[in-house]
């Protein structure tokens, strides 16, 4: 389904003219038609999940381009990169914000302060947010959780 969003969505900014969004749209599809001949599904297409999946690790693509543009002083490339994975994002689930993370992490770790605790928390609530959660911002509240 997400796969027919986005070849619409093609159409649509082709028909406009709108190079920025036909530019990065088509880096999606061939990102995508990438990944489903390296899983040998080509024919059968990927599930929503597999394709948020992608959509979510080219938008860290973009921000973290945009990061090292910045570092290099280079404002123009790094809106650009802002700019393409705005447009990425828009095909991404709503971020959970980090009460709502907290809350989940206080729910997985029940109370168990243990550093030894970390990873397997990580990944409980990895797992429990999906594709809603950036694993960054939840390593991130889990190390200030268990005082690390």
């Amino acid at each position: 389904m997400l796969e027919q969003k986005l070849e619409q969505d093609l159409k649509t900014a082709l028909l406009a003219k709108d190079e920025l969004r036909v530019t990065t749209l088509r880096g999606l599809k061939s990102t995508l038609l990438n990944v489903k001949i390296s899983e040998g599904k080509r024919d059968s297409g990927l599930e929503d999940d597999a394709v948020l999946a992608v959509f979510a690790k080219e938008a860290k693509k973009r921000q973290e381009s945009a990061d090292m543009y910045l570092q290099g002083n280079d404002q123009s490339r790094a809106d650009k990169e802002l700019a393409e994975k705005a447009i990425i994002e828009a095909y991404l689930p709503a971020q959970l914000s980090e009460e709502e993370l907290k809350t989940m992490i206080d729910e997985v770790l029940a109370g168990n302060t243990d550093k030894s605790a970390m990873g397997p928390t990580i990944a409980a609530v990895k797992a429990k947010a999906g594709s809603s959660a950036d694993g960054g911002v939840i390593a991130k509240l889990v190390k200030e959780k268990l005082g690390l």
